[in-house]
């Protein structure tokens, strides 16, 4: 696809809020609107893909996310993968990262997806 210019993302970006409403699981896939959605929307993902990426996050960023989303403190994590607290503590400033071992750990406990955890 040649280079996709701010304006062209935008129109895509208006005509695909508008044929969403028209378009849902039991209209064809041939039929004119569906297939206008699938070429409007391609336009919006390669254009955000280059202009707005989303990064993965680190394993510190991970950590505290999924340790707030648990409500634990990190003196109970520390203490459930019998760490110091000073330890989680430099794990989420991302002074140190965890070994093996303990990532395994966090990944169980705080229910982290291990790929995320090893950034695959």
């Amino acid at each position: 696809m040649d280079r996709i210019t701010k304006e062209r993302y935008e129109f895509a970006l208006a005509r695909v809020e508008e044929l969403l409403p028209l378009v849902d699981d039991s209209t064809s896939a041939n039929d004119k609107k569906a297939l206008e959605l699938g070429v409007m929307s391609d336009i919006v993902i390669a254009y955000e893909t280059v202009h707005f990426p989303i990064k993965q996050p680190t394993v510190a960023e991970l950590i505290e996310l999924y340790l707030r989303e648990s409500g634990m403190t990190q003196k109970q994590l520390a203490h459930e993968i019998g760490v110091s607290p000073s330890r989680v503590n430099d794990y989420i400033a991302g002074r140190s990262e965890p070994t093996l071992k303990n990532a395994s750990l966090l990944c169980r406990i705080l229910d982290i997806p291990p790929a995320d955890m090893l950034r695959v």
